[in-house]
């Protein structure tokens, strides 16, 4: 059960690296800009991240295993989709289906976990799941370095996303007879009900928040991109006061405020949005500068990865070794070292040439202080939620990593590409000054892994 749980999580991550990988051939076949490039990483984890919650929840609907096998359908189809895209907005609206499709499929990974393992158990299917990020992430860098470097057929970049389409179909014939179907409903037992009031403004509020970080740097910033913005943490607040409006009501909110005063749940996923914002920024401007600056073939770009996402795993995987009492400030240990590491980043490639010496080890010391964030603050946050707010935790802790990602991504993105000019010095210097501010990012993780510390004691 855990396995083909974890293949569909290392299905969907293969595809956001693979991604990033595949952008400079994607630019050079499609035409595409350097905005339409964002929204074919952004266009996914937009939809990904605004529909999580409601993914979780229409589990808990229907049953987890039905709804997990929609979201491979979807996913798998969408991706077969992005492999014939004859343009770049072809590809972009398929990448915002796949990204629905995976919104739909991954909630159900952590909520099957959360229902069907206990203590320790728990602890190590969540430790599994952090390889698999990390395993996602050397796969989808390797593979699609290596798929697109082949050019398989003279499609450039399309085999890395049909790569899916043999997975999904596996996974497909597998999941009916390995996962375990939802109980019944015991009689009298209040039903789940979606709340579409909910689900819009939410999708209004991230839709409003994100595009203009995407789309204003090409644009000139116009006064709407600051006006779309404003008006996003607005509707992020008429959400939150929508929801406890209807849960005051007896309704069903689409995101339950009682699930919040769960010890930990809250400053957790803050912790988990401010720790993943420097992670999705690094990726992104790294996969550009590699192979558009510093004339990186993809295999070797991908490569470059492979000490990051070697030393996530592995210290994703062995933390629990540790002693007991010290579990709990992990997180907090883990963004202080962050800190170092990207600003050892930023300057080990400041001179625009390759990484060396001092790139190579911030690179590695990166990836290990990932996995001392990741797998501990989600076992913290989970720690103490009851199985009745199983779906709602799962959705707010995926949509966070998600969100902190994308934020990253848009906004460090935006600055690496309004900095970056001719010449691999002056990119040198773009992706240091954007290493800089990756750094200050992870500052906040700090602060918000000692709350979530301080909150779970």
């Amino acid at each position: 059960m855990l396995a083909v749980l974890l293949v569909g999580q290392f299905m969907t991550l293969l595809d956001v690296y693979i991604a990033n990988i595949a952008l400079p051939s994607i630019s050079t076949d499609l035409h595409a800009t350097g905005s339409e490039l964002q929204l074919v990483v952004g266009g996914f984890v937009v939809a990904y991240a605004m529909l999580l919650i409601t993914g979780a929840r229409l589990g808990a609907l229907y049953g987890r295993r039905r709804m997990y096998l929609a979201g491979i359908a979807g996913f798998t189809l969408a991706s077969l989709g992005c492999g014939l895209a004859p343009t770049a907005a072809a590809l972009i609206a398929f990448r915002v289906v796949q990204g629905a499709g995976a919104a739909v499929l991954v909630p159900q990974i952590m909520s099957v976990i959360q229902v069907n393992f206990r203590g320790r158990a728990r602890a190590t299917a969540l430790g599994l799941y952090t390889v698999v990020l990390s395993a996602g992430a050397v796969a989808g860098l390797v593979i699609g370095g290596a798929v697109v470097g082949a050019d398989l057929f003279g499609a450039h970049w399309r085999p890395a996303f049909l790569v899916n389409v043999p997975i999904g179909a596996v996974l497909l014939a597998l999941v009916p007879r390995l996962v375990p179907a939802d109980p019944r409903r015991a009689p009298g037992a209040p039903a789940r009900r979606l709340d579409p009031l909910g689900l819009v403004l939410a999708v209004s509020a991230v839709v409003a928040l994100v595009l203009p970080l995407v789309l204003g740097r090409q644009l000139g910033w116009p006064a709407w991109t600051f006006a779309a913005m404003a008006g996003g943490v607005l509707l992020g607040a008429a959400f939150w006061a929508a929801e406890k409006r209807i849960a005051a009501r007896g309704g069903d909110p689409l995101l339950d405020p009682a699930s919040l005063r769960t010890p930990g749940l809250g400053v957790g996923a803050i912790a988990i949005v401010c720790c993943a914002a420097p992670y999705g920024a690094l990726l992104f401007v790294l996969a550009l500068h590699l192979q558009a600056d510093l004339g990186y073939g993809p295999m070797r770009a991908g490569l470059t990865f492979l000490p990051f996402a070697a030393a996530f795993g592995l210290v994703g995987l062995g933390w629990r070794r540790l002693p007991a009492r010290v579990h709990g400030l992990l997180p907090a240990a883990g963004a202080l070292l962050s800190v170092p590491a990207l600003l050892g980043i930023a300057a080990g490639l400041r001179d625009g040439t390759g990484p060396g010496p001092l790139a190579w080890t911030a690179f590695t010391l990166f990836g290990a202080a990932l996995g001392l964030i990741v797998s501990p603050a989600l076992n913290q946050s989970l720690a103490k939620v009851e199985p009745r707010h199983a779906a709602d935790a799962s959705g707010l802790l995926t949509t966070a990593m998600q969100v902190g990602q994308l934020a990253g991504m848009t906004g460090v993105g935006a600055l690496y590409l309004g900095l970056a000019g001719p010449g691999a010095r002056t990119a040198g210097h773009a992706v240091a000054a954007s290493g800089v501010l990756e750094a200050g990012l992870m500052l906040l993780g700090v602060l918000t892994a000692l709350a979530l510390r301080r909150a779970t004691r």
